[in-house]
């Protein structure tokens, strides 16, 4: 086996998104909101790009306050995005999102990073920053999905209760489809970087385990914090719609 990854060439990156114009025209073909996509793509672009010259920097970094603030920045950001569903509402929600994701994904990250894998020292960027982005984002999408479907629950007249558990099974779906399907439908991203690079596929198999423990209780524990810290305000903002 090669022990080392072939250098991609921005020509060679420029091949990547054949497919991405042939999706985008069947997405034009079909009226179907283009714009967002292609925005969406840029965005993803410029900002891959331009955190791979800041990673660059901070991994070289021994600065653990650095790190607490990107951590905290992820954090942020993860939670106004799982929100942007709920433009009318974001605000309000912003604490409850911020504290379950903090909460509910700090503690998986220390787990993992502290137990599982022993980091020395505990703000080591070149481990901690890829496992805190794998878990706060799992984390954002789990909340995001929470939020929607609660209020649309509500919406329908659902009682609050029930409301509660349709929001956390919707929140769950993506992450247990994703342990169903993993080794036979899919091979991770970490799993397939590490054997691309060489790693034995057995060692990868351990940290994808690890991978998949952390996103499925990053998902779950978030989830529950932000359904059960939002519970009052969430009846409330359905309280002033009625009565509008």
């Amino acid at each position: 086996m090669n022990d080392t990854l072939q250098m991609i060439s921005l020509a060679d990156l420029s091949v990547a998104f054949i497919p991405v114009i042939i999706a985008l025209g069947f997405l034009y073909l079909c009226s179907l909101n283009i714009k967002e996509a292609s925005y969406a793509l840029s965005r993803m672009l410029v900002q891959l790009l331009l955190i791979g010259y800041v990673l660059s920097y901070i991994f070289y970094s021994d600065n653990a306050w650095l790190i607490s603030s990107i951590l905290l920045a992820m954090v942020c950001i993860s939670c106004w995005i799982a929100l942007r569903t709920l433009p009318k509402h974001r605000l309000v929600l912003f604490k409850y999102g911020f504290i379950a994701i903090l909460s509910g994904g700090g503690f998986t990250l220390f787990v993992i990073s502290q137990g599982a894998m022993s980091i020395t020292p505990w703000y080591q960027p070149q481990v901690i920053i890829p496992l805190a982005g794998m878990i706060f984002a799992t984390a954002m999408n789990s909340i995001s999905l929470c939020a929607e479907r609660i209020f649309s629950e509500i919406g329908n007249k659902t009682p609050f209760p029930i409301a509660r558990k349709q929001a956390l099974n919707a929140a769950t779906i993506p992450v247990v489809n994703s342990l169903f399907a993993v080794g036979l439908v899919s091979l991770p991203g970490m799993m397939t970087g590490q054997i691309l690079s060489g790693v034995s596929p057995l060692i990868a198999a351990r940290y994808q385990i690890i991978v998949m423990c952390m996103i499925f209780a990053s998902a779950i524990l978030s989830a529950v914090i932000f359904l059960l810290l939002s519970e009052n305000t969430i009846k409330k903002i359905i309280q002033q719609n009625q009565n509008a």
